[in-house]
This record gives structure tokens, C-alpha cells and sequence, in this order.
């Protein structure tokens, strides 16, 4: 099994997002964070799942689309996975 680890900027992402949701709906912003975690969970046994990440085309940067968030992760090593940003589909990839 791969571990997954989280950086502190996707922390941050999924606080930012859970309060922004949270301002219409606490339940709403609970259930999405939710949804987040368990489509990561996947990348503990298929850490290729993901696509590659077209603004990086790098096989090592890959990405989960859980409803309107991209999940990006690196794939360190095959070990480990690292969760490096979530963020939203209508926003520019940096």
C-alpha cells in the first residue's frame, strides 16, 4: 500500500473550501471535504489512477476530479504518494 500524505497547502486548500461552502451550508462543506478524502483514499493501491495533469505533462503529476475540484498529487516514489494542491476546476492552475 502507498502512503498518502497530505502538504500543508492542500490542508489549507480543503480548510479554505470547507469555509466557503460552509458560509451557505455546514453540511454541504462537511459531505464535499468527505468526498475529497475518499476519492484519494483510491491512490493507497492505484496511485496511478489519476490522469496526468496536461499543464505540467509530467507522469509523476497526476490529478482526481472529485466534482468541481481537481485533487493534484506527485507520485514521489512507489511508496508514497504526496496530495499537493486541491483545487478548483474554474480557477488557473499554477
Amino acid at each position: 500500500m502507498v502512503k498518502i500524505n497530505w502538504t500543508p497547502l492542500a490542508q489549507n486548500d480543503l480548510r479554505e473550501i470547507e469555509g466557503y461552502i460552509a458560509q451557505d451550508s455546514q453540511a454541504y462543506a462537511v459531505i464535499t471535504i468527505e468526498k475529497i478524502f475518499t476519492r484519494t483514499s483510491i491512490l493507497a493501491k492505484h496511485p496511478k489512477s489519476g490522469r496526468v495533469v496536461p499543464e505540467f505533462e509530467n507522469e509523476n503529476i497526476r490529478e482526481l476530479i472529485e466534482g468541481n475540484y481537481r485533487i493534484v498529487y506527485y507520485i514521489l516514489n512507489s511508496k508514497e504518494v504526496i496530495i499537493s494542491r486541491v483545487h478548483h476546476a474554474a480557477r488557473l492552475l499554477k
